[in-house]
């Protein structure tokens, strides 16, 4: 599936344009509307070694705000929030291919604009002593922690512009 820009949303909104590690690139709509983790839920994915989206669950396909069918076969990083870091995504990336878990928290992009938070723990698939491709769980995520990561991310995504 080739991504495409998004729909700018009623409202105010700010435009951002992401390019993603694989070459593509896109037009995104970020509003200042939070979606709440829902409780009790976990959204669950799995993709291919490329990211590649392979299975969405129900609570993954109704808080991205995409349709399953826009999902599957689509890159994971058209949840990428501009506010995200790369070097927050590398890391995660590093650890899963070397065939180890990671925990994270991760500001995702909703097809509307808005946003939502999680907290996510992404795994390899092995079968026959080979990664095929990877497994994230995500749920609801600490509002404590999200204090105190946003400054954070803010200075890493300066750093980044910074050296670009």
């Amino acid at each position: 599936m080739a991504l495409t820009d998004m729909t700018r949303p009623a409202g105010a909104c700010t435009e951002a344009h992401l390019t993603y590690t694989d070459g593509s690139s896109r037009t995104v709509y970020c509003t200042d509307i939070e979606v709440p983790f829902p409780d009790g839920r976990l959204i669950v994915s799995r993709t291919d070694l490329a990211g590649v989206i392979t299975h969405a669950n129900d609570a993954f396909v109704e808080m991205s705000g995409y349709a399953r069918d826009e999902l599957i076969g689509a890159p994971h990083h058209i949840l990428r929030h501009p506010d995200m870091p790369k070097v927050a995504f590398k890391g995660l990336w590093d650890t899963i291919a070397a065939g180890q878990k990671w925990h994270g928290y991760v500001k995702n992009l909703r097809r509307d604009g808005a946003f939502y938070w999680v907290y996510a723990t992404a795994v390899p698939n092995v079968r026959g002593g080979r990664i095929v491709g990877y497994t994230s769980v995500r749920r609801k995520p600490s509002r404590t922690r999200i204090a105190e990561l946003v400054p954070v991310y803010r200075d890493w995504l300066a750093q980044e512009r910074a050296a670009s």
